[in-house]
């Protein structure tokens, strides 16, 4: 049922690794984004598209998150039923690095570059990616660092796994409230819980004989730990209900100690046989309650189901909140959510139109005329909007209305990108420049031999200097089509044949003709600056041409 994916090359298959997303900065206590690190895991073509499940370990430093990671990479290789999953006796545990002793290991946030494709029993496919991330209270972090890596990974992740030792104590519960005021404040405007499951695992637990080992005697004690008493403190009240208010689902787990060889051998390097009978049960259990295909949680942000690509967006969105000095305001993240939703609708309507447009006008496509264009255009520009106000975002009508306002703009500009394309199919079109240019030099060609039979040698010179000017830039044109080379040369060229090509027109409707040609016998070549008026507007074009070749349209000084 699992397939497991490489995140790099199919060449490097066996060299799935932890790669380092969210960057930490110990001298400035800030975190950075890796989007480069995290795109080529996120958007490969096989499950970018895919629904996404994220398993997240975060507590405090030193407490074998890492470690136990490296259990379900385990188990994810290997999915059998029982415990067989669990490997041979003597097999040393690989995968996310971890160590013994009391210095912290991991820094920042951690995916395993290997993405796991599943098949859940109702056939739909998710992609599972496991993520570890920096402890919290180490003597490096200060509590804005803790906060940070706590949310943004609880924010990201479908299961956010609460790694604590031996106890949930009451200074636990209070660090869990501050990490999740973020979400807590997000819930009164967007009336959902921000966060989905939190699962408290509680590792060394030395009470069975109260509370079993295992989810059930787990849920037990959190039940207990988690009551809300009308004789309790006010404040050990708001506690409790804000962690309810938070999460959609709320477990725990009781794992045995995994015996005097783990905790004090230095050279321990994960073998099953020093570890406690115990502990090896109860993790066989831990595991797939996680990480079964029919107990997996996919993903979901304001009650729609999160994607790969997405989950990049997040990612983004989040980061940025999280980048200035101070501990952001936590509506910061109903924002910061609501711009990604807004911005992954976006992509989709465009995405919508350009599909729908290429079937139209693309590449393969023959030449179609500009109004049947247009009316297209007209179309498929409304239907994505329709798309972008049918998927459900947050934000507020208002909020929304500034994405349609960009996803419309954005849209008319490809709209232009289109519409050039399509001229390009056009041979007359294509055959615009070199037509003026030969049309100029025939012209003067013809205005050199009557000058020149009549007297008028300096007028013929004139005309012979612009008929080398209009073949040197024939020349000069067909040599950037055929070689790809200087091409500013070229689109110059070519806006300069387009302006007198479009004179003609002009003056062939207004029956000025001979204003076009006249002029050529008495002025000199100059350079103009030239204004347009219903082109680029605004825009400051510096051609080489004589003046009075520019319609009433464009005003040259």
């Amino acid at each position: 049922l699992i397939k497991p994916q490489m995140s790099l090359s199919a060449t490097e298959s066996k060299k799935a690794r932890p790669i380092q997303v969210v960057l930490a900065n110990d001298d400035e206590h800030s975190f950075e984004l890796d989007a480069a690190a995290l795109e080529k895991i996120l958007l490969q073509d096989h499950i970018k598209d895919l629904n996404v499940v994220v398993v997240s370990l975060a507590g405090a430093f030193r407490k074998g998150k890492s470690f136990l990671l490296d259990f379900m990479l385990r188990y994810m290789h290997n999915p059998q039923k029982g415990d067989a999953w669990l490997g041979g006796d003597d097999e040393p545990l690989t995968g996310f690095t971890w160590r013994g002793g009391c210095e912290r290991e991991t820094t920042g946030i951690q995916v395993w570059s290997e993405v796991f494709v599943v098949d859940k029993p109702d056939g739909s496919q998710v992609a599972v990616l496991l993520v570890d991330t920096q402890g919290a209270f180490d003597s490096q972090s200060t509590i804005k660092d803790c906060a940070t890596v706590f949310a943004l990974s609880t924010m990201t992740s479908s299961v956010q796994v609460y790694n604590l030792s031996q106890n949930i104590q009451e200074d636990d519960l209070q660090h869990l409230q501050l990490f999740t005021e973020y979400g807590r404040l997000a819930m009164e405007e967007i009336y959902l819980k921000p966060f989905q499951s939190l699962m408290f695992l509680i590792r060394d637990w030395c009470f069975p004989y109260e509370y079993d080992y295992g989810l059930k005697g787990g849920n037990k004690f959190l039940e207990k730990r988690l009551q809300v008493k009308q004789n309790q403190h006010e404040e050990l009240q708001n506690v409790r209900k804000h962690i309810h208010s938070c999460f959609s689902n709320i477990g725990c787990f009781l794992l045995p100690h995994p015996g005097l060889k783990v905790a004090t051998n230095p050279y321990f390097d994960g073998r099953l046989r020093d570890i406690d009978p115990d502990f090896k049960k109860e993790l066989a259990k831990l595991v797939p309650l996680l990480l079964a295909p029919e107990r997996l949680v996919e993903k979901e942000i304001g009650g729609n189901k999160v994607t790969c690509r997405d989950l990049l967006e997040y990612f983004k969105a989040y980061i940025k909140i999280y980048q200035g000095e101070e501990l952001p305001h936590p509506k910061s993240m109903l924002q910061a959510t609501a711009e990604a939703n807004n911005l992954t609708a976006v992509a989709g309507a465009k995405d919508l139109y350009s599909k729908s447009m290429e079937q139209v006008c693309g590449g393969d496509k023959p030449y179609i005329a500009p109004a049947d264009l247009e009316r297209c255009h007209e179309e498929f520009l409304q239907h994505s909007v329709r798309h972008f106000r049918s998927v459900k975002k947050m934000g507020g009508e208002d909020f929304c209305q500034r994405y349609q306002n960009q996803l419309e703009a954005e849209l008319d500009e490809a709209y232009v990108n289109f519409s050039k394309h399509n001229d390009g199919k056009n041979i007359f079109y294509a055959a615009r420049t070199p037509a003026t240019l030969f049309a100029v030099m025939f012209v003067t060609y013809i205005v050199s031999g009557v000058t020149g039979f009549i007297g008028l040698s300096t007028l013929a010179a004139l005309a012979n200097l612009m008929m080398g000017v209009a073949l040197l830039s024939l020349c000069t044109w067909a040599y950037v089509k055929y070689s790809g080379e200087f091409r500013e040369v070229g689109t110059f060229i070519d806006l300069v044949a387009e302006t007198l090509w479009e004179q003609v027109a002009l003056t062939s409707h207004t029956g000025r003709m001979a204003s076009l040609t006249s002029p050529i016998l008495v002025f000199p070549l100059s350079f103009v600056l030239c204004f347009s008026e219903d082109g680029q507007k605004g825009e400051r074009r510096r051609f080489l041409f004589p003046p009075y070749f520019f319609s009433s349209r464009l005003h040259c000084t």
